[in-house]
This record gives structure tokens, C-alpha cells and sequence, in this order.
């Protein structure tokens, strides 16, 4: 059984602002906003929603499949992806194209602003579900992406009997209620950070008992705080892993979503699963850029004993290995 992952494959320009954005906006002239920041570094990065998460889980020794378009600029990212397990079977390249571009600066409060340039992602509407051997996929992952796609991506999975994990986190804003609500209906897992979270709500007027009664799991973030895991009528809290250094949040999200994905791929709990996606969520928190982090299998399940203080990570011991 395979996990496909969609979503954006992206190029991250990441800047760090040494100061607090909300001392330079403005809230009664919010209306006429128009702010410019200078920023001290820039950093470019490997990144996108779908790479990101894949990216993670490889470093668990899993072997997801990725379903994404890309530019003519990302033949030295594949290599990378391949080369640390990837599967790059489902990368369309789009001629004339370029990889689609995140810019992202972030404040000293870890707040961010960001801005996405489309590029090649604008096409992944032209893939499917369809053309792959869908019935041995376990679960497939729809992530940020061209809007139409991940509506195409929605309707495939429901249509085809695909388990999916539905992750819109930043395309909320560019999807519609109905989008949304058809989304979270029928997930196997609806995963969101908690800001986000209330913009769903916001968005659909659906209240927390109504989301957790249409998706099976759903899993909100918390930053500092952990995150929750909600099923079968409870309320699962997974605690933090502690970073050694605070460097940027970029992309903790993605690598939250691999750790957790590759727990349940092992066969682990649902808690068990939570907490490895915490502690692969850290190590990102812990760099600068998306995938620069590192770490052997055997590092991550001594790093998670010292943490959480149990042994009930031993199962990805028992994951295929690269």
C-alpha cells in the first residue's frame, strides 16, 4: 500500500524581519493597507507543501509518492527527492514553466507574511487519482494546491473509495464554503493549525461538533502548545517536543503532517503517531529552510524516548527501509 502525496512542489524564498509586524500595522487603517518591510537575511530553500511532508516521512523510512506538476527548473530537485527516497513517478514537468515560488518573512514573534506565485502548480488540475493504481493506495494527502486541482483531487477520492487527508491550511482564503464543507465531509483525517481551523469554521458556519462528526480524525496544531488529536469522540492532546534552538517555523506544518502519516503507515496509535509528527515538527523549527534537517531513524527514536519517555516508537524499527 502506497501514500500519494498532492500538492504544491515550490521554491521558498524565506526573510527574517527583526522586528514585530504588529507594531507597523495600523488596525483603524487596515482598510488602506500598505506596508513594506525590510528584512536583514534571505534564505532559498527546497519547499512546497507536497515535497515537504514526502521529505519527512523519508527520513522515517517510507517511500511516498508524490503527484505534483512541476517547471522546467526542478530536474535538480527531483534528484534530490529520489535520493532520500521519494517517489517522483507522479511529477509532471510543465515546458515554458517554472516551479511555482513561496516568499515568506517572518518576525521576531515567529508571525509570518507570505506571498505564493503559482507557476507550473497552475496545471495540476491535469492530473488524477485515475492514473495511478488508485486501489493500493492507503491514503492520499491533499495539501495546498491550484484550487481546481484540489477540488478535482476531493471529488477523485470520494468517487474512487481513496482515503485522503484533507490539509487546505493556505488556500482557505481561495476556496469556497462549499469547498471547504465537501472537503472536511468524508475525510479520514482533516488536519488544520489552529488559526486556520477558525477560519474554516468562519468560513462554512460549521461549529467544532459539526466538523469532528463529518471528517473521522480531525487533528488541529498548536504551535507551542502541541496539538489534539479528535476521534471516536475524544480528545487526544499531544505534547510538544521541545526545540534545542528556535531558528524559523517554516514548513513545521508539512513535517508534522510527515511524522504523523508515517507513524500510522508503521501500524502505531493514533497518540504514538501524534507525537512522532511533534517531534519531526521540531527538528524542522530547529533549521533554517524546509528540508535541511537531518537525522538517522535510530537518532529520531532515541531523541522521541528522551522526550516522551516511552518505547512505543520502536514500531518504526519494523518500517521498510531505504
Amino acid at each position: 500500500m502506497s501514500i500519494v502525496i498532492t500538492g504544491s512542489v515550490a521554491y521558498d524564498y524565506i526573510m527574517s524581519f527583526p522586528g514585530k509586524f504588529r507594531e507597523h500595522i495600523l488596525p483603524d487603517q487596515i482598510a488602506h493597507l500598505s506596508v513594506s518591510f525590510l528584512v536583514d537575511s534571505m534564505h532559498k530553500a527546497r519547499g512546497g507543501c507536497a515535497p515537504n511532508i514526502a521529505y519527512s516521512m523519508s527520513l522515517l523510512h517510507q517511500h511516498p509518492i508524490i503527484m505534483a506538476t512541476v517547471g522546467q527548473d526542478a530536474e535538480d530537485y527531483r534528484r534530490w527527492l529520489e535520493h532520500h527516497g521519494v517517489d517522483t513517478r507522479g511529477w509532471k514537468v510543465i515546458p515554458d514553466e517554472f516551479t511555482a515560488s513561496f516568499f515568506v518573512s517572518t518576525d521576531e514573534e515567529n508571525n509570518q507574511i507570505a506571498s505564493f506565485y503559482t507557476g507550473a502548480m497552475a496545471k495540476a488540475k491535469e492530473l488524477s487519482f485515475r492514473d495511478l493504481d488508485f486501489g493500493q493506495i492507503e491514503y492520499a494527502v491533499i495539501s495546498p494546491n491550484d484550487p481546481e486541482a484540489m477540488r478535482r483531487y476531493v471529488k477523485e477520492c470520494q468517487e474512487l473509495q481513496i482515503p485522503y487527508v484533507y490539509d487546505p491550511s493556505q488556500q482557505i482564503v481561495r476556496l469556497s464554503s462549499d469547498d471547504l464543507l465537501n472537503g472536511v465531509k468524508g475525510a479520514r483525517v482533516f488536519v488544520s493549525n489552529e488559526y486556520e481551523y477558525e477560519m474554516v469554521k468562519a468560513k462554512t458556519g460549521l461549529a467544532h461538533g459539526q466538523i469532528t462528526s463529518l471528517a473521522e480524525t480531525v487533528i488541529v496544531t498548536e504551535g507551542e502548545n502541541g496539538s489534539t488529536i479528535y476521534r471516536e469522540g475524544k480528545a487526544i492532546h499531544i505534547p510538544p517536543a521541545p526545540p534545542q534552538a528556535i531558528v524559523d517555523p517554516t514548513g513545521v506544518g508539512d513535517a508534522y503532517r510527515g511524522g504523523l502519516l508515517a507513524g500510522l503507515h508503521s501500524g502505531l496509535d493514533w497518540d504514538v503517531a501524534g507525537r512522532i509528527g511533534s517531534l519531526a515538527a521540531t527538528y524542522v523549527l530547529e533549521n533554517m529552510g524546509t528540508q535541511s534537517y537531518y537525522f538517522t531513524l535510530e537518532e529520531f527514536i532515541q531523541r522521541y524516548r528522551t522526550v516522551y519517555g516511552d518505547d512505543k516508537v520502536k514500531g518504526l524499527l519494523q518500517s521498510p527501509q531505504k
